[in-house]
């Protein structure tokens, strides 16, 4: 039987993925340092997975962690663009130097394939909209730079070593178990558990900013996908995994206001360092490379989010 590794297992998305894997059977080995991943994302799977509390800038953790392992899905980051203007050193070593230790382990252990979770802000602020592949790179902050350097560590092994890389450049991906207390969390699980709890969220800027929001099974569905694809179609290549639909946080907030009951205003602060006005994908690359299709569209991934929270998530304390 073939062994999956995922990085940043006990992340939102990583411990996502353990889940679909389980579902079909496979075995799977995690790690994850738990700076920003927490325990309870793999409480009820950890007896079903091969869990290893390291760190990806430790060489000798993740060479043992790769030892036998057929697929990677490299999710492990710290995943802030705040974080990452206040702290570039720090958001680099873990981004980018984690990342190629994990390669180097990879190659030894002779893996087959790594699967890394890329980010759609390795495109900037450009006006083009929507964004391809083969544009121009434009990084505005040290996170997106590091994650963007990232892609070609990736590409780069592919072509010196022969190592299967293949760079998934998500676009705001939102689900259950997005942990909205942390400062690296995305907008719409802070908005949820605010607005759910009768507190005035906050958007910062005029609100005009548009996100193509991915709901989570549609990332857990490329990733899965990009790891059966053949070679030829994707190893060594960058593909964007989004719905190739937007909406603006204004739009969003009023959504919201149906789904959850909230009754008040949403009030306004300056806009953040780094962040970019617009994003939209092409998605046609992905649908000819792996046969991607969204499975969940903006508002029904809104719908079983806010239930999740409703339900689950105050149960877990969100």
């Amino acid at each position: 039987m073939a062994t999956h590794l995922i990085t940043g297992v006990a992340g939102f998305i990583g411990s996502s993925i353990a889940r679909a894997l389980l579902d079909r059977g496979e075995q799977v080995r995690g790690v994850d340092n738990l700076a920003t991943g927490k325990r309870e994302n793999i409480a009820e799977i950890a007896h079903s997975i091969d869990f290893r509390e390291a760190d990806l800038l430790d060489l000798e953790a993740m060479k043992l962690a790769c030892r036998g392992v057929d697929w990677v899905f490299h999710q492990a980051a710290i995943p802030s663009v705040p974080k990452s203007v206040l702290d570039p050193l720090g958001s680099n070593q873990a981004n980018v130097d984690g990342t190629v230790n994990l390669l180097i382990a990879a190659r030894d252990a002779k893996v087959r394939r790594v699967m890394y979770a890329a980010s759609s802000s390795a495109y900037g602020d450009t006006p083009t909209l929507p964004k391809h592949e083969q544009m121009t790179p434009n990084p505005i902050s040290p996170y997106a730079v590091a994650k963007l350097a990232s892609e070609h560590y990736m590409i780069s092994f592919y072509r010196c070593y022969g190592l299967e890389t293949v760079c998934l450049r998500y676009f705001n991906i939102f689900g259950p178990r997005q942990d909205p207390t942390s400062p690296y969390s995305g907008v719409l699980a802070k908005f949820i558990t605010q607005m759910l709890r009768g507190e005035q969220p906050t958007i910062f800027g005029d609100g005009g900013q548009s996100r193509d929001f991915t709901y989570i099974d549609n990332a857990v569905s490329a990733n899965l996908l990009a790891a059966q694809a053949p070679a030829a179609k994707v190893a060594g290549k960058v593909f964007n995994v989004a719905t190739g639909t937007r909406a603006d946080l204004n739009e969003t907030f009023e959504i919201l206001k149906k789904l959850t009951g909230y009754s008040g205003t949403v009030k306004h602060a300056p806009e953040r360092e780094g962040d970019i006005k617009h994003s939209l994908a092409d998605i046609t690359l992905a649908r000819e490379g792996f046969a991607y299709e969204p499975k969940v569209n903006f508002e029904e991934g809104l719908k079983r989010t806010v239930e999740w929270y409703r339900g689950e998530g105050k149960a877990a304390g969100a």
